[in-house]
């Protein structure tokens, strides 16, 4: 039903003409200099971190399987930050806010919510390769093979890439108001939802069955893969081995409730108790604080990450030697 106030649309001119007006923290003239600053100096932290474990991962010729999606855990996180910052720091360099095309908000959206949910799906994939390296050691060889690997990590990605699709097209095929000023510093879903001049909670079905996807079904298999692993741990009586069981889990224990603490905090909620300032902040900490701490997590607790990079100094300086 047309609404008052909404924006005239049709297929082949929307693309082309309409625009967004990202605002980002235009109401804090005073801080957009210290903005600006932590963005840059945390998103080149976050670059380098990721690419050192990229790297990494990648020249190490025999690579288990936690390592190979600890890669592909690296690589999306790079162009996570890569998708959202530099709009960011746009937004905080332009005066009164930054603008982006109607397609650029879409693709925007698309890219970001992919490779979250290929995060989550990933996290749970992690978690699978744990229950079976925790409870099934003798069969780890034969049960996490090379190929369920890279179908794991095609899977998650793939998948991730056709529910963003539904959800970016569901969210813009919906009529905008005249307002199209997004109280944000990039595309986010709610923050685009809140400009649709829509009544009623149709619109949020699409997010709600996203979510669905991307964080209850993955959580529950990270869920039952711990309790599983729980359970087999209360067999033990080592506590060396009780202390490396649990050291091997506890990095990605620490990024899941990361994770998903801070995306359910966003996206599991009605659209009424949608509040700008407050879901810019936990934004700000779910796509620049997060990335940051992923490498410090696992560069710190991982021994095979340690002993990567070793390995990597150790032969830097032989080739400076010679």
């Amino acid at each position: 039903m047309p609404c008052e106030g909404c924006v005239e649309r049709d297929n082949v001119s929307t693309g082309a003409t309409m625009e967004f007006l990202l605002l980002g923290f235009s109401e804090l003239l005073r801080l957009r200099v210290l903005l600006f600053l932590i963005f840059l100096i945390g998103h080149l932290v976050t670059l380098a971190g990721n690419v050192m474990i990229f790297v990494a991962v990648v020249m190490e010729p025999s690579r288990p399987p936690m390592l190979f999606f600890l890669c592909q855990l690296s690589a999306i996180e790079l162009c996570y930050t890569l998708v959202i910052v530099p709009k960011a720091l746009l937004s905080l360099a332009a005066v009164g806010g930054s603008s982006i095309s109607f397609l650029g908000c879409a693709a925007q959206m698309h890219l970001f919510v992919a490779l979250g949910g290929a995060e989550c799906f990933l996290l749970a994939a992690m978690s699978y390769d744990r229950y079976v390296a925790i409870c099934q050691p003798l069969r780890y060889a034969a049960l996490m093979t090379e190929g369920l690997c890279l179908r794991l990590a095609l899977a998650c990605s793939l998948g991730a890439s056709a529910v963003a699709l539904g959800l970016t097209a569901a969210v813009f095929r919906l009529p905008f108001c005249q307002s199209r000023r997004i109280d944000h510093f990039f595309c986010d879903v709610p923050a685009v939802l809140h400009l649709a001049c829509t009544q009623g909670y149709g619109p949020e079905l699409p997010l709600l069955a996203a979510c669905v996807l991307f964080l209850l079904l993955p959580f529950l298999v990270i869920l039952a893969s711990y309790a599983c692993i729980a359970g087999a741990l209360l067999h033990v009586t080592s506590s060396v081995g009780k202390g490396k069981a649990f050291s091997t889990c506890i990095s990605q224990l620490a990024i899941t409730f990361l994770h998903y603490g801070c995306a359910t905090f966003m996206y599991i909620r009605p659209k009424s108790s949608y509040s700008p300032a407050r879901d810019k902040v936990v934004s700000l900490v779910y796509t620049n604080l997060t990335p940051l701490m992923y490498p410090l997590i696992y560069s710190l607790r991982s021994k095979e990450i340690r002993g990567i990079l070793r390995k990597m100094l150790r032969r830097k300086k032989i080739a400076q030697v010679n």
